[in-house]
């Protein structure tokens, strides 16, 4: 094991410009990436390219500028090319060092903080060949390189095909959380319930009661009347679910609404610190909210815009931006808020305990109901859905505790999708390890290694 050396005694420069290139290859202009390494680039400076660097197979190249960042790239195969006079191009000395081994350690963090160690520079630090030479480094003989190296060719295979068998898990994962969602909302999850619950109240007498509450709220001016589209695209069959379900569009049994853009520029300032969260797009995630990155209100602002305010179990769609569609449950104790990129579906006043919002949930996360919120978004630069457009969304309605049912079935077997993401994340975690072990042998000595 070679200790106390530094990289100048396993590299030289390579300083070969095209005008004295003497090779037969034809030479096209590339560049380096941090992420891509050496690659094509449309950036040229100049017509005349006499004056730029020649790579080869094997040579390297990197920006004295970006490479603390990662800023370098060892030339493939079978690549012949020039790259700005601006880059600098070295080659291992030949029977010293494997030069995919030496781009790792350059890529690396251990690499990493001895480029930042010894490059020079105050407001923009740059590494020029002299510096990289004096890095300190700790490679083992050429016979163990080869060794290592032929190790790590057949990890990263391995790793490869665990890989690619991973993202086939991941996405048979998706397609079994939506077939979950979908046999849940045709009432196919709880077949076995409705035969032995036959006299459960239909959906059509809950609506009943549901529709005489908003009827008494409009009455006492509490409620406007809701302005629904009845959009013309039926996307649900009437014979696709059971008897005793319900079509109902979303106005007929929950409050829209949403805070108004005048509304938020003249009262609300956003706080990191405050007394009342508000409710971002960024915060809406399928099902759940996301509590990082929380902005406040006061509670006096809030109080003033008490029609946006949240105080009870609700859905919360985001209507414009990205992740438009995404709906999450509102379930806090104390009192929230919505920003202007949010919109609220609340049960009506009285009618709290009617509905099952987790059920709602899940209908609008799964593939009917995600056609539903989407029937009406027009490609725009920026789409957006109205609050007319909300209101006309169809669910699907169980009777009420069917609705528990249902929520309670997909909970079970959603929290067995959980622990199987659980695993995929352990087995990328674990290919992940084994390659960090075999690059820490070619580092930092000898060490056991993990087979696959």
């Amino acid at each position: 094991m070679a200790k106390g050396k530094t990289l100048g005694e396993y590299i030289e420069k390579w300083h070969v410009k095209k005008a004295d290139w003497q090779g037969e290859h034809e030479l096209e202009v590339l560049g380096v990436s941090n992420v891509d390494g050496i690659t094509t680039t449309s950036h040229v400076k100049s017509e005349d390219l006499s004056g730029y660097l020649v790579i080869e197979p094997k040579t390297f190249a990197y920006n004295p500028y970006r490479i603390n960042v990662g800023s370098v790239g060892l030339t493939p195969e079978n690549t012949y090319g020039v790259v700005s006079p601006a880059y600098i191009v070295f080659k291992v000395q030949e029977g010293k060092l494997i030069p995919e081994l030496l781009l790792e350690f350059l890529k690396s963090f251990d690499g990493l903080q001895q480029i930042n160690k010894y490059a020079r520079g105050t407001v923009r630090k740059a590494l020029r060949f002299d510096d990289l030479c004096k890095i300190e480094v700790n490679f083992p003989s050429f016979e163990e390189q080869k060794s290592i190296f032929e190790k790590k060719l057949i990890v990263e295979k391995k790793s490869d095909e665990l890989e690619t068998e991973i993202q086939t898990q991941k996405q048979l994962l998706t397609k079994l959380k939506q077939s979950i969602l979908q046999e849940a909302i045709k009432g196919k999850l709880t077949a076995d319930w409705r035969a032995q619950n036959p006299n459960t109240e239909p959906a059509s007498e809950l609506l009943k009661r549901i529709k005489a509450e908003k009827a008494q709220l409009i009455k006492d001016k509490k409620l406007k009347k809701g302005n629904t589209i009845n959009h013309p695209r039926n996307l649900i069959a009437e014979s696709s679910f059971p008897n005793n379900w319900l079509k109902i569009k979303a106005d007929e049994i929950l409050f829209v609404t949403k805070l108004a853009g005048f509304e938020y520029s003249k009262h609300i300032s956003l706080q990191h610190n405050g007394e009342i969260p508000v409710i971002r797009a960024q915060n809406v995630r399928p099902l759940n909210i996301d509590k990082s990155n929380l902005l406040y209100i006061d509670r006096e602002t809030s109080l003033l815009l008490d029609r946006c305010s949240l105080t009870k179990p609700c859905l919360l769609v985001t209507f414009i931006g990205a992740g438009i569609g995404d709906v999450a449950t509102f379930k806090e104790n104390e009192r929230w808020h919505l920003a202007p990129n949010v919109a609220k579906m609340e049960p009506f006043d009285g009618c709290e305990n009617l509905i099952n919002i987790t059920y709602l949930n899940y209908f609008l996360l799964s593939p009917i109901g995600r056609d539903e919120v989407f029937k009406h978004i027009k490609a725009t630069a920026q789409p957006s859905l109205s609050m007319s457009t909300i209101r006309d969304i169809d669910f699907l309605i169980p009777p009420l505790e069917e609705q528990k049912a249902i929520v309670e079935k997909v909970e079970t077997l959603m929290q067995k999708c959980t622990k199987l993401e659980e695993e995929i994340k352990t087995s990328e975690a674990n290919a992940q390890m084994l390659m960090q072990a075999v690059l820490k042998e070619a580092f930092e000595g000898k060490q056991e290694v993990v087979e696959v």
